[in-house]
């Protein structure tokens, strides 16, 4: 079954892709929650036209998730969470902290966006994630989990 996403769909595709997908995930799911759309010939025309004249603004898009990019990758992200014995955590770290923390340096990035490689973070040291600021800007950004004073 041939859909077109009208937004981003986790693991499957960005906003007005054309996808294949088995007929009950499409049909059951997609569909009914407003995720997608069939692709019949008249639905890809008006798409071809809605991408056309949105270029321009693409482009604009990606220049300033471009920017927030550099602002992102030149902050020095340190988290601080409460230790328990050697270096565990009482509970974790995850995307939500990560957020937050970005916020505070005055650039909001919604928690979505956020992934945190290797999931949540349970001991102190230095990780990776990566920030998905438009389908074609991603960055990997460092941050350290030091323990609460």
């Amino acid at each position: 079954m041939e859909l077109i996403l009208k937004q981003d769909v986790e693991n499957l595709g960005f906003k007005d892709d054309v996808v294949t997908v088995k007929n009950g995930y499409g049909r059951n799911y997609l569909i009914p929650h407003g995720h997608a759309i069939l692709a019949t010939s008249s639905a890809k025309k008006v798409l071809a036209e809605n991408v056309k004249q949105r270029a321009y603004k693409e482009a604009k898009l990606i220049e300033d998730a471009n920017a927030i990019a550099e602002t992102i990758k030149g902050l020095d992200i340190k988290i601080a969470s409460k230790v328990g014995t050697g270096d565990k955590l009482f509970g974790s770290v995850n995307n939500i902290n990560l957020a937050e923390s970005i916020a505070k340096s005055g650039t909001t990035i919604d928690k979505k966006f956020i992934k945190v490689v290797g999931g949540s973070v349970k001991r102190l040291g230095k990780y990776q994630a990566s920030v998905r600021l438009h389908r074609e800007v991603v960055v990997d950004i460092n941050f350290e989990v030091v323990a609460e004073k």
